[in-house]
């Protein structure tokens, strides 16, 4: 028979249990949620230690070689437990001058874990050798090269602390610009609505994309990466928190009508008081809900930008950065794994709209 639902427990549990309860509940959220933690914990946190080689080291004779196959089956059809990769050859075609890539089936390197490699700082400060992964002779290269024999892979993973910070750090902003200006605005009414809500207006009556590319496009080309970096998320975030402070406008317009918050009034608590401790608090689950909404909004920003040459340059490296050669027609169809960081773009969307979706889900105490 099936079990009832126990209607006891369920009223026992706060709003904060019931909506966590919600969240892990789904099952699409649960998968964002376990893409977005490995994206951040080996990506962004430890690519130095994740990534096979460094992000500029460079294979001579590797230029644009191709995607190997881990394999447990050999071509004499022997299974073996640990996966290899077979070693790769190439030679220049004499009737097309192209390079043709061939495997040499006699020779394996398997895959091992905690390999030495190119010597790196972790963070920046520890010096270190081991990888994660690797071959302890000869080439790995799952993804593929570039152009100048750098495995696509690695450069990836290095690129995804870029791509993804960017979103963190513009959203952050948003939510400080959009979270107190609609608060007050939502508040206080009357002028300050009036200013507050035309300048979001003018703001997004501009086109998005086109704005994003007039701002980016007048960052001065002799700024330092550092300093292109975090010009490029202020110019993301001063475009998007318009539609943030307008969400936390309506909700604060609601609150403020609120018994609580005119028994606060009567007890004459000061504006301060009642937005910090009655309003904003009540608003949070609808800011945290947009805010990561917005967050594939400032990576899908920061890529199209790197990618038309006016966001992020070298030698710092994004997904967007590295999918500026498939701007080459040619380039394209004769190494189609050039577009191989699309999927980091599209996982990482997609991550981020499942958790929103049961963010909403788990706010909304109706469903």
């Amino acid at each position: 028979m099936k079990e009832k639902p126990d209607f006891a427990d369920h009223k026992s549990l706060t709003p904060r249990q019931r909506a966590w309860r919600r969240f892990l509940s789904n099952r699409l959220t649960l998968v964002g949620l376990i893409i977005l933690l490995i994206f951040y914990v080996s990506f962004v946190i430890f690519p130095e230690f994740v990534a096979p080689y460094g992000l500029t080291e460079r294979h001579r004779g590797f230029s644009y070689a191709p995607p190997q196959l881990p394999r447990f089956v050999d071509d004499e059809g022997q299974f073996h437990l640990r996966p290899f990769v077979y070693r790769m050859t190439s030679e220049i075609n004499p009737a097309t001058f192209q390079t043709e890539w061939t495997y040499d089936t006699e020779e394996k390197y398997p895959i091992r874990f905690l390999v030495s490699g190119s010597d790196y700082k972790l963070w920046g400060l520890f010096p270190a050798n081991v990888r994660l992964f690797g071959v302890e002779e000869g080439q790995l290269f799952l993804f593929g090269t570039d152009n100048q024999g750098r495995d696509m892979l690695s450069r990836m993973i290095y690129a995804s602390r870029i791509s993804l910070s960017v979103g963190l750090v513009g959203v952050f902003l948003s939510i400080v610009l959009g979270a107190v200006l609609g608060t007050i605005s939502g508040y206080y009414g009357g002028m300050v609505d009036n200013v507050i809500q035309r300048i979001i207006e003018t703001l997004m009556a501009f086109p998005q994309i086109p704005l994003w590319m007039a701002l980016a496009a007048a960052v001065p080309p002799e700024f330092s990466p550092i300093a292109i970096y975090f010009a490029i998320t202020v110019i993301l975030s001063l475009v998007t928190w318009g539609g943030l402070a307008r969400g936390v406008r309506s909700k604060v317009l609601s609150y403020r009508e609120n018994e609580y918050t005119q028994a606060a009034h009567a007890m004459g608590a000061k504006d301060r008081h009642i937005i910090f401790v009655h309003l904003l608090p009540n608003a949070m689950s609808h800011i945290l809900v947009m805010a990561t909404l917005a967050i594939p909004n400032m990576i899908i920003g920061e890529t199209m930008l790197s990618f038309l040459g006016i966001g992020i340059r070298p030698p710092m490296t994004s997904w967007g950065v590295l999918m500026e050669e498939a701007q080459n027609v040619r380039v394209l169809l004769e190494h189609p794994w050039v577009v191989i960081p699309v999927s980091f773009v599209i996982l990482s969307i997609l991550a981020f709209n499942f958790i929103g979706d049961g963010l909403r889900d788990a706010a909304d105490p109706y469903s």
